[in-house]
């Protein structure tokens, strides 16, 4: 019996540890990015999976995403402004946007 438990907790941990899906989805969550974006649907803002697929090969858009984060931005998916996020340090923001670009 604690061996099914803990080969459970371990095959848990190394999904959220390894599983690109998973790996910055608390931050977003605990940074409040969850609240107007999704991983694959339309909220306020665009969905991650929709980001990811419009700037993919773009060299840049990293950085300026991660810009965007931090600062807040508009034009682009809407009439409807990102507001700045002064919850996110810049380290933060760049795996944030690392982890939006890596969605499929």
């Amino acid at each position: 019996m604690k061996r099914t438990v803990f080969a459970v907790a371990l095959s848990a941990t190394a999904l959220f540890t390894v599983s690109p899906a998973f790996a910055d989805l608390a931050l977003a969550t605990s940074k409040n990015c969850m609240a107007c974006h999704a991983i694959d649907k339309k909220l306020v803002g665009p969905a991650y999976k929709d980001v990811a697929a419009k700037y993919k090969g773009d060299k840049a858009a990293a950085d300026r995403l991660a810009a965007k984060v931090m600062k807040g931005g508009g034009g682009v998916w809407g009439q409807v402004p990102m507001p700045a996020n002064p919850q996110v340090n810049e380290a933060e923001a760049k795996k944030l946007v690392a982890w939006v670009l890596s969605q499929k």
